[in-house]
Formats: C-alpha cells, structure tokens, sequence
C-alpha cells in the first residue's frame, strides 16, 4: 500500500490533533513528484509519479478513516501537481464518506500558495538570488530579511496565515486541505518557530504538511496553534504581527 512512502511524522501528527469536534487545516507539499537535478527549484511543468498519485488517494483515504472528519473546504496552487494532489486526496477521502466531502479546489491565484511568489514584491529583483542560492540559501536568506524584492517575513507569513484563516472550516468534523510547495511550508515553519537558518533536515518532504487550527473571534486577536513533526507549538496572531 502506497501509505508506506508517507512521511512518519504524518501518522503522529494524526495522535496529536485536538478533538474533531475542532476543525483543523492540513496545509501540505504536494505528493511524490517527477525528480530533477540541480538545487532544488522544481519547475512548474514536473508531474507527480504514479506512486505520488497513489500515495495522495491513500492519505486522503486514511485521513478521514483516522481522524473522524471530512475535507469541508481545499485550496491549492494553481501549479498542476497540487492540483492533482488536492483531487487525488479529496478522491481517497470520498472512498470513506463521498456525500460529504467537498468537491471544489478552490485555485488561489493571488500567488500566496505557488514559489516563492507568496512572499516576493518584484520577481525581476528576487529571481536571481533564488537562482543563484537554490532553495534552502534563498528561503534562509528571506527569513532572514536579506533579499531585494521580497516581503517582510513576517508579513509574507502573515498574509498565508490569514488566508488558511479564511479559508478555515467552521464546522465540527471539519478538515480543510491548503495544498502548496517545499519553499512556502518551510518558510512559514521556520518564521512561526522563531527560527532564523534551517537545514536540509528541516525541509519538508513531499506530502508532509503542517496541521493548523484558530482559537479567536477574529484573525487578529486569534491563537495560532500547529503541529508539525511529532511537536504541538502555538503562538498569538497579534503579538506575531507585531514582532
């Protein structure tokens, strides 16, 4: 079965969420795609495998087997591996409980969930850089506030939290999908987790994700809370944004 090829810090992730009647958001790489050498800056034209395709209907599948919950809402990078990722695992969920999963993949087109455009200003300043450090020298280089055309950190993760925020189920039960890239997740771990330089240990693997969920009446006053590699953390929006 495909689910061997899943990062083990998924299935403790599983033991570690809160009750169902809390909804959460997996906001995850997409699965096993297409190799290519280099330094780790994935075109947008590379596929998911055949075993990336399985692996995505399998989790899908487990998720709502394990956890008591049904996938209310997805976004996803318009890129078409995430694509494939959300459908495939909204699929494998449908196997377990069809009539109330969602059925819309909701693109966000305003580059928040595609790389590295949720946190750049102006790509014709940013792009050499990204070329030039690969992936984990451009994402430390950002976290570190160290790049020409590029947001704040802290407002570049800002803006995807609000977003996962908006797009939050409210339902009990409820489980809503984000599906991105490495670049993104690992940014937005290591600026949440007070990191400032991250290894190649760090690096999330393909369909590893981060478990997320709100406590608040409102984005700003709200309490971020996480789980991501077998550890629960939390942190407030507002003191956050005001770092």
């Amino acid at each position: 079965m495909a689910l061997h090829l899943l990062p083990k810090s998924m299935f403790e992730a599983i033991d570690l969420l809160p009750n169902a009647s809390t909804p959460v958001t997996l906001f995850t790489r997409h699965s096993l795609r297409e190799l290519l050498s280099g330094q780790g800056l994935a075109g947008y034209d590379l596929q998911l495998t055949e075993s990336g395709r399985d692996l995505a209907y399998a989790w899908g599948e487990y998720l709502i087997q394990n956890t008591d919950r049904a996938i209310q809402h997805c976004i996803s990078s318009p890129i078409q591996r995430c694509v494939d990722t959300a459908a495939l695992m909204i699929e494998g969920a449908d196997g377990v409980h069809k009539a109330i999963n969602t059925h819309t993949i909701e693109i966000v087109e305003q580059r928040l969930l595609v790389e590295p455009g949720s946190f750049v200003l102006d790509i014709q300043q940013a792009a050499p850089y990204f070329r030039k450090q690969g992936a984990l020298g451009f994402i430390n280089s950002f976290v570190n506030n160290d790049l020409p055309g590029m947001k704040h950190p802290i407002t570049g993760v800002f803006d995807v939290l609000e977003l996962l925020y908006h797009t939050h189920p409210t339902h009990h039960n409820g489980l809503s999908l984000a599906v991105s890239h490495d670049t993104i997740l690992a940014a937005i771990i290591a600026v949440i987790s007070g990191k400032n330089q991250i290894e190649q240990t760090d690096w999330p693997e393909m369909m590893e994700g981060l478990f997320v969920w709100f406590e608040g009446e409102d984005f700003a006053s709200s309490k971020l809370k996480w789980i991501w590699r077998g550890k629960q953390q939390e942190l407030i929006i507002e003191h956050f944004q005001n770092k």
